[in-house]
């Protein structure tokens, strides 16, 4: 409907700086800044709004109806009602008006343009917000067309007036500047009913303010006040008893510093918030109000920051955090008060919802250390039991596991851990990778990451005292350092050792290749890891060849293969996976290269050597041998990207020269990782689209081609190297891989005639390049200088005509690119985080060029005609975040004009583009040729600050598309061609802030969006319907393919779907997501559009007016519905009674899996008894912050007993009668759940208020934090499994899908059932379970 013209000016924050910054931390900061310009500064104006109108037209009717609508929302709007002529001190009051008001409202009627006094307002407005940027200008064309406006402004006449031209000049611009604007057009909107349009514009006003309705109430300054109040409440307390337990003291024992510190802070903190209550109740001005909005969340935030450091201060063992009393002389123990400032979120508007510190999200160590699939052979289960031993000695504090490279240490201590915390010697165990390079900020971050803590410290000396601070305070912890080649000082990493070591009863495990390293790391206990026994040699391989070595042909030839093996775990999976399809004479080939084959200078590193050379030399083809040797130029334990990394360096190589396309490339290369995986030559990443590889294959696939002197290679990557290395060290090589150092200086001359590839990535103290650098290596094909502080590229870089690849990602001080040109051969040009200004003509020689990407290079404000056209065969485009003004006039120029968007739909080859458009007049009405656009993303948005964030928007989520569309329009509004060619063939569109748009169905209509499968639409205010089969009947189903629907930010919204819609429709919707619709009370998903959602998988709510969740009042008997619900999670719904209403007999949650309810303040109770025994496959149950909940499951309601859900047990009702029925309800059944959590639900007083039993045979984690009446026994539960109480790791675990939950601490104990008096005996704000 409305493009907010305000923002949009306070967010072009890509202007230049001397400091240039990368382009995602361009996003970043312009995010932070336009959240902070939305704080009001502390200069007050007299005004919200300043109308201007043409009294004539409109001042006794539309103007005055609106004036009168302002007033009723709290603004306070300046209107000149004097008819007379205006004097020269009229016009001064009306220039001080404006300079003293927040926001202009413009009524441009048919004749505004006649009135010198509303030019001269109009004029004095633009001019003031020349000055002020983020004055906020709404344009409101009342009768008129803007065009007509813009016709008017080239045409004023004031014959016979005495007016300067210069004046008129003024006028003129200022006038056709204000029709160039979005804004509110009463012809267009509301179907020409005036009350409606004066609403839409006053929602507008509202939203620019933050505020969905009244502006005062949206900013629930009062609730959020008392919010903030409560917090001070909760400190009074603390305060109070710490004052209580120190008057208790001896007089002469003071308190420590700290402790005096926290209280005067805590002293201040209560003044400044009692000051600022005073000025809530005072203030009445909207942006004012605003102000304190601000005020009220950092003072919020800063409670939180309070509470965080009384925790830092005291530790976890004080009676304020739940256990027992600290002596006030003793405080120190629990560690020093944390002074360093925590980042805090910050939050446009007045709400708490999501004004919170960011959650940690620690690595999933149960994944990480599985034992699933480990078989360990003699030698590993004796090596695996004197660790054990060893952990259980008093004496020993450092154990040291030593053995060759490959023969299975890592999976060892892995086990280690698992075993020694299933048997109750550890509560945790962290592990971290030391390799041959030593980066303690790395090692410290794996650390810290597995204790969620996070470390913002900027010094390794301060991130060690950090880290050492949370491992003395948590207590019982195995820490793993895995592949140490050195002695490593633990002070340096924040490990403790000696006295601390056993303080806080940890212990270290350490895995080496060498004795002596065990020896300088000091480890009491030393143990060796010896490589298998011959039988177990053969059961391992035998394992991964498959049966095929049973048989009577491959049974003698596999034995002689695995015996050459040498007993090491990896030579003997590498050797097995590379020959377990292979014919028998290929077996034996192997078998004869493993006997014959000797190598100088490898020792005990042969047998692995031979084997991976082996699987090496097996490898289908040279695509495969080269993809291999490109993983091998990475650091040590790097995630190497698949589609980035692998995909463009192998193109530059020549790889997959049979590939027509890029996307074939891509296919093929992921094929090739796959196999490379299935070899175990490469590993699997916990990161999405990477791989990685085991540093003993790394080592020996760089052995391998050292080996060949045809294709030597040079990697010293990420090992802090600092001197450009000797000459003879690489001058044969083919490949050198220098990345992730500290060189700061490059010889004048580099000589290497065979070189092909040159990785100098990441060395940022490298700001200049030789001119004559390159003008020996005229063979390279792969170069890479991202990260580099390059100033100006070389000439000799012109000399590289067979480059194929080359990188300039990140290089922020380059912005002369024109010499580019002469790289005639070049296929992959990455100026990724760019700061050209202009894409050179030069560019337009590429004629080979295949991939060009610019994205997030914001920075360009000039690509000449005829430069891209030129790219005959480019075949991918990526501009996201970056170029968007096509076809428009070159700011600065007189006549330039930048390239039009017909530019691309004439590249014949062009199939993957990612591009943004500033607006649809950027587009050609008609086009020679539809492009071949198979993959897109295309954002037409006017706001830059969106089309920057459309970068991370269009990274996948449960859906993965191949076609994205991001519009602030209809697209009605859109070329022909382009609905054809592009809308057609979407499968993802995101509706943001979008003009026009009052329903979704009238856009399928035009667009036949049948392929759509994810939605997303955010800010649209003119939906008050999303769906509305009433106004356009459908007689076809519609968005039968869709498979994620996602509203979010709907201020009007107050219903998905009216009507009926078709049979068929929505059918294969599986995820939807509602947040942020203030006005969507009442009941979010009706019999109409339940009765449509069959297999709806995921539902999450959250901040709405919701009252009930589903309603089936018009379902018949015997409908099923939501028989795939799987997870639901309902968060911040105020005002919800219930969850279900209907009968039981219809609630089908039998899928149901993850339930979550967060500040559902009003709900009494999840379920009624009945709709409870839906629940059969539910595994986990999150419930917090819901403040009136008094049981988890209700009693029925009068004759709901009757109506059991489950379709068996009613048939047994009916076989049985009266009788049975009564035995079926005398209990309450949730055989799979396994995780229940319950925090801060001041009402509740048991799982059940009625007499059933609760039966939850697989219950193996119970969390209650914050639940002082909550009095079920753990026997009640009748589990038969082993129960834990309040595992804060197993707690962080759960936050990585629920990061809205907010650990307070704890103790962790394991109880089993019965063996409890009580599930919780309350003291202060942490479970502490009673023993019997």
């Amino acid at each position: 409907m409305f493009n907010s013209q305000g923002r949009s000016r306070r967010t072009c924050l890509f202007k230049k700086k001397e400091k240039r910054t990368s382009g995602s931390d361009v996003v970043a900061q312009s995010l932070c800044s336009w959240m902070a310009s939305s704080s009001i500064s502390e200069f007050k104006c007299s005004y919200d709004i300043f109308l201007s109108f043409r009294g004539l037209d409109t001042r006794k009717k539309f103007t005055d109806h609106l004036y009168e609508a302002l007033k009723r929302e709290g603004f306070q709007t300046f209107r000149d009602d004097d008819e007379i002529e205006r004097g020269e001190n009229i016009k001064s009051a009306l220039q001080k008006a404006i300079w003293n008001s927040w926001m202009s409202v413009i009524v441009l009627s048919k004749n505004y343009a006649t009135s010198t006094a509303c030019l001269f307002e109009i004029h004095t407005i633009i001019e003031h917000r020349k000055k002020k940027s983020d004055h906020f200008i709404l344009p409101v064309f009342y009768e008129v067309d803007p065009w007509e406006i813009k016709q008017q402004a080239k045409k004023l006449d004031f014959e016979g007036k005495t007016v300067r031209v210069e004046e008129v000049k003024g006028w003129s611009a200022a006038l056709e500047e204000v029709a160039s604007m979005a804004g509110m057009v009463s012809q267009n909107q509301s179907n020409g009913y005036e009350a409606k349009f004066i609403e839409e514009i006053v929602g507008v006003l509202c939203k620019q303010v933050g505020k969905h309705r009244r502006v005062g109430d949206y900013l629930e300054l009062d609730e959020n006040m008392q919010n903030l109040k409560r917090k001070v409440e909760y400190l009074s307390g603390q305060e109070s008893d710490i004052n209580s337990e120190i008057s208790e003291r001896q007089p002469w024992k003071r308190p420590k510093k700290e402790v005096e510190v926290w209280l005067t802070d805590v002293q201040r903190f209560k003044d400044e918030v009692q000051r600022l209550e005073q000025e809530v109740v005072r203030e009445t001005n909207v942006f004012s109000r605003k102000r304190l909005g601000s005020d009220i969340v950092k003072k919020f935030l800063e409670a939180s920051e309070l509470q965080e450091k009384r925790r830092d201060c005291y530790g976890l063992n004080n009676k304020w955090c739940g256990g027992w009393p600290l002596r006030i002389d003793e405080l120190q123990v629990g560690g020093k008060l944390c002074r360093s400032k925590k980042k805090k979120k910050k939050k446009v508007g007045g709400r708490f919802d999501n004004a919170a510190f960011p959650m940690r999200r620690p690595i999933d160590m149960e994944s990480a250390m599985s034992s699933e699939g480990f078989v360990a052979f003699e030698s590993m289960r004796k090596a695996m039991d004197e660790a054990m031993e060893a952990l259980k000695d008093n004496r020993v504090k450092i154990v040291g596991v030593y053995g060759m490279g490959g023969v299975g240490k890592t999976t060892m201590v892995k086990q280690v851990g698992i075993k020694a915390q299933k048997e109750g010697l550890f509560d945790y165990v962290i592990i971290a990778v030391v390799s041959q390079t030593v980066n303690l900020r790395k090692i410290q971050g794996q650390l810290a990451d597995m204790l969620a803590l996070q470390l913002q410290e900027e010094s390794e000396f301060g991130r060690a005292a950090r880290l050492k601070e949370k491992i003395m305070r948590t207590k019982k912890i195995l820490i793993v350092l895995d592949d140490i080649w050195k002695r490593v000082e633990l002070s340096e990493i924040g490990i403790p050792s000696g006295s601390d070591l056993e303080a806080c009863k940890s212990k270290i495990i350490l895995t080496t290749r060498t004795y002596h390293a065990c020896f300088t790391m000091g480890s009491q206990a030393k143990i060796h890891l010896d490589v298998a026994s011959e039988e177990d040699s053969w059961t391992l391989f035998r394992s991964y060849a498959g049966e095929v070595v049973e048989s009577h042909d491959f049974h003698d030839v596999a034995r002689k293969v695995a015996k050459q093996c040498g007993g090491l775990p990896i030579a003997l999976v590498v050797a097995a996976r590379a020959l377990g399809d292979k014919e028998l004479f290929e077996w034996e080939e192997a078998a004869r290269q493993l006997e014959m084959s000797t190598f100088r200078n490898l020792d005990e590193d042969e047998k692995v050597f031979k084997c991976i050379k082996l699987s090496y030399d097996f490898l289908r083809g040279d695509d495969a041998k080269l993809c291999f040797m490109i993983c091998c130029l990475f650091p040590e334990d790097t995630d190497i990207r698949i589609f980035e990394d692998l995909v463009k360096y192998g193109i530059g190589h020549g790889l997959f020269q049979d590939a027509n396309t890029m996307n074939v490339a891509r296919a093929r290369t992921l094929s090739v990782t796959r196999h490379l995986q299935a070899s175990c030559l490469l590993l699997e990443s916990e990161q999405e689209g990477c791989v990685k590889m085991h540093d003993v294959v790394r080592d020996m696939g760089i052995l391998i081609a050292s080996s060949d002197g045809e294709h030597a290679v040079m990697v010293k990557a990420g090992i802090g190297l600092k001197e450009w290395p000797r000459e003879e060290n690489y001058r044969g090589c083919t490949a050198i891989s220098l990345m992730s150092n500290e060189i700061t200086k490059l010889p004048d001359r580099f000589v290497c005639s065979r070189l092909q590839t040159l990785l100098l990535q990441n060395n940022s103290d490298v700001q200049e390049i030789p001119d004559a650098f390159f003008e020996e290596v005229k063979s390279l094909r792969v170069l890479d200088l991202s990260s580099d502080d390059i100033q100006l590229l070389p000439s000799s870089l012109g000399l590289l005509t067979n480059l194929g690849t080359l990188c300039l990602n990140c290089c922020q001080s380059i912005t002369d690119i024109s010499i580019l040109g002469k790289l005639k051969k070049l296929e992959i040009l990455s100026l990724r985080e760019s700061c050209i200004e202009e894409l050179p003509q030069e560019v337009g020689e590429l004629v080979n060029l295949r991939m060009l990407d610019l994205t997030l290079s914001n920075y360009i404000k000039q690509i000449p005609p005829n430069v891209i056209s030129r790219l005959s065969n480019l075949e991918e485009l990526y501009m996201q975040g970056s170029f968007a003004e096509w076809g428009q006039a070159v700011e600065g120029t007189e006549n330039g004009t930048n390239a039009g968007l017909d530019e691309l739909t004439c590249l014949p080859r062009l199939n993957n583009l990612k591009v943004d458009i500033w607006d649809v007049q950027c587009m050609p009405n008609n086009v020679a040729l539809d492009p071949n656009w198979i993959k897109f993303n295309i954002c037409i948005h006017r706001d830059k600050f969106t089309r920057s964030l459309n970068v991370q928007l269009s990274k996948p989520t449960t859906v993965h598309p191949m076609a994205s569309l991001v519009l602030d329009t209809t697209i009605n509004t859109l070329p022909d061609w382009f609905n054809k060619v592009v809308t057609e063939k979407t499968e993802k569109i995101l509706y943001m802030e979008c003009r026009g748009l009052h329903d979704i169905l009238t856009a399928y209509d035009r667009a036949r969006l049948s392929g759509l499968k994810s939605i997303l639409i955010q800010q649209c205010y003119g939906i008050v319907h999303l769906m509305d089969s009433v106004k356009w009947v459908p007689s076809m189903p519609v968005f039968e393919n869709l498979v994620e629907l996602s509203i979010n930010n709907m201020d009007y919204l107050n219903q998905i779907c009216v009507g009926q819609l078709p049979h068929g429709s929505l059918a294969k919707l599986k995820f939807l997501d509602v947040q942020q619709c203030n006005e969507l009370a009442d009941v979010l998903l009706q019999s109409n559009l339940l009765q449509r959602l069959q297999n709806l998988e995921v539902l999450n709510v959250s901040a709405n007016s919701l009252e009930e969740i589903f309603k089936t009042e018009q379902l018949e008997e015997g409908q099923i519905v939501l028989q795939k619900l799987r997870e639901m999670k309902l968060d911040n719904l105020p005002k919800l009674a219930r969850i279900w209403n209907g009968p039981s007999r219809l609630a089908i949650f039998h899928n149901l899996k993850v339930l979550t309810l967060i500040k559902c303040k009003k709900l009494g109770s999840l379920f009624t008894q009945s709709v409870s025994r839906c629940l059969l496959q539910l595994e986990d149950l999150w419930i917090a912050d819901c403040v009136a909940l008094e049981g988890i499951i209700g009693k029925d309601d009068q004759g709901e007993a009757t109506s059991i859900q489950s379709p068996s047990s009613q048939f047994k009702m009916r076989e049985n009668g009266e009788k049975h029925k009564e035995e079926v309800m005398d209990k309450i059944n949730f055989p799979q759940l396994k995780n229940l959590l319950l925090q801060n639900l001041p009402c509740l007083r048991s799982f059940y208020s009625g007499d059933a039993a609760i039966e939850c045979p697989s219950l193996e984690q119970v969390h209650v934090q914050d639940c002082p009446y909550f009095g079920t026994s753990t026997s009640d539960f009748n589990s038969n499994k082993t129960i834990q109480f309040n595992n804060e790791q197993h707690f962080l675990l759960l936050q990585k899908s629920n990061p809205t939950l907010h650990y307070t601490g704890g103790t962790r104990s394991q109880v089993k059932c019965g063996a409890c008096k009580s599930l919780s005996n309350w003291d202060g704000h942490h479970f502490r379970s009673v023993m019997t």
